[in-house]
């Protein structure tokens, strides 16, 4: 097969996905269950998806936790996302040098 047909159906696959809710969707839903779990869908998924990369990037379960320890505890605090994640980057690193 060639590289042209992967890249059509990549392209049909993500049209389908972004088309078909608004095709059975056309009214707005009143359910406040089905609006509420809609809601945090992309939350759930970002979570599911970041937290495995975060306990297994390093290599070390315990430069991982310090890591993240790290970055909730300035988020908690309201910093910015640059500051949280050089934090936690360093934090990660120097207990690295020690493990």
């Amino acid at each position: 097969m060639s590289i042209a047909i992967y890249i059509v159906v990549m392209a049909g696959v993500t049209y389908l996905i972004r088309v078909l809710p608004f095709a059975f969707f056309r009214r707005k839903i009143t359910s406040r269950f089905l609006r509420s779990f809609l809601y945090y869908i992309p939350y759930a998924v970002l979570s599911a998806m970041t937290i495995p990369a975060i306990f297994y990037s390093t290599g070390n379960m315990v430069t991982s936790i310090v890591g993240t320890a790290v970055a909730l505890v300035l988020a908690y605090f309201n910093l910015p996302l640059i500051v949280v994640a050089l934090a936690a980057s360093l934090g990660a690193w120097i207990t690295g040098l020690f493990f």
